[in-house]
């Protein structure tokens, strides 16, 4: 039987527990435009802006940075070999843009590499980087409650089945049950169970997430729809960012005007480490196949930092 001093004494030095802690909670440099700070586990991202701003394509470049391996038969495509579990609130993800966006991204690497033709996807490398993105769907609070509550058997179980497991967990958008929340009826005084509100579902839902990151090194990335104070008639543009089609495509004069205006309740105020606010602007110059321009700041922590960006017909990000 051991004694509470066998118990406290150290078993490894201070090299094997810091090598463990950082294999374990790795330090991660997302693609841009997130960029400039190192995220990792137990960090809450939160990425703000009004339809459309690449919110969910920003979500699924990092998703591809982290189920990509290493490397590959002797190609380096620098990914965590992680697994990422992608809850779907607003159920309007694509998989086919995030599958058509992994395939670019393999061939790049391989053609940068190898020098071999497009055409030649490694079709084994993408089964495995496929399954590791985990994806789920709730419709209302009630279910992604119930996935939260249930989340922690699923990550221990894709923990033993994957090396690593689950490192990011992605929220698509945590605002999207808003409304229906705030319009709950509240219960009577005299029952017995927690009222039904806007408050107590946010905070049961942050309580869950807190639980999962003390047990489970996990990277939450949310998207949440930003509030538009831009008063002039405008339509929504093609949600498709990877392609554009002058057809279906709106102008918007000049940058919208946002502002962010926390709606969320303080719960979920409290629980965000980094928010960045995401801004979309298609010029009126008389071109039919304007593109739109996106652009960044940083409003937790205030960095002097913006970049703007565009979505190219491939899907592909580019720096401006």
């Amino acid at each position: 039987m051991e004694t509470p001093w066998s118990w406290i004494r150290a078993d490894e030095t201070a090299k094997v527990a810091l090598l463990r802690a950082f294999s374990e909670r790795p330090v991660v440099v997302l693609p841009p435009p997130l960029h400039h700070i190192p995220f990792r586990a137990g960090n809450v991202v939160e990425l703000v802006g009004s339809s459309p701003s690449a919110k969910t394509h920003i979500l699924n470049q990092a998703a591809i940075n982290c189920i990509l391996p290493k490397d590959w038969k002797g190609v380096q495509y620098g990914g965590l070999e992680r697994a990422v579990m992608f809850v779907d609130l607003d159920c309007r993800f694509d998989v086919l843009s995030l599958s058509k966006a992994l395939e670019l991204r393999i061939l790049a690497v391989k053609g940068s590499c190898c020098d071999m033709k497009r055409h030649e996807l490694d079709r084994e490398l993408f089964m495995t980087c496929m399954r590791r993105f985990l994806y789920i769907r709730c419709y209302n609070s009630l279910e992604f409650l119930a996935t939260l509550k249930t989340m922690h058997y699923r990550l221990q179980k894709e923990k033993e089945t994957q090396a690593g497991g689950v490192y990011m967990l992605m929220l698509d958008s945590i605002g999207a049950f808003y409304w229906m929340d705030r319009a709950l009826p509240s219960s009577s005084s005299t029952s017995s169970r927690k009222n039904l509100s806007l408050q107590s579902m946010t905070e049961t839902v942050v309580q869950e997430i807190q639980r999962l990151m003390l047990v489970h090194p996990i990277l939450v990335l949310a998207t949440k729809s930003a509030l538009s104070s831009d008063k002039q008639s405008k339509t929504e543009v093609s949600r498709d960012l990877g392609k554009w089609p002058a057809e279906h495509a709106t102008k918007l004069s000049g940058p919208q005007s946002l502002s962010h205006r926390e709606y969320m309740p303080s719960a979920w105020k409290c629980l965000v480490t980094h928010r960045v606010l995401l801004r979309a602007t298609v010029e009126d110059n008389g071109d039919p196949k304007s593109r739109p321009t996106f652009s960044t700041e940083w409003l937790l922590p205030a960095l002097a930092l913006s970049d703007k960006f565009m979505i190219n017909n491939d899907g592909s990000l580019v720096m401006l």
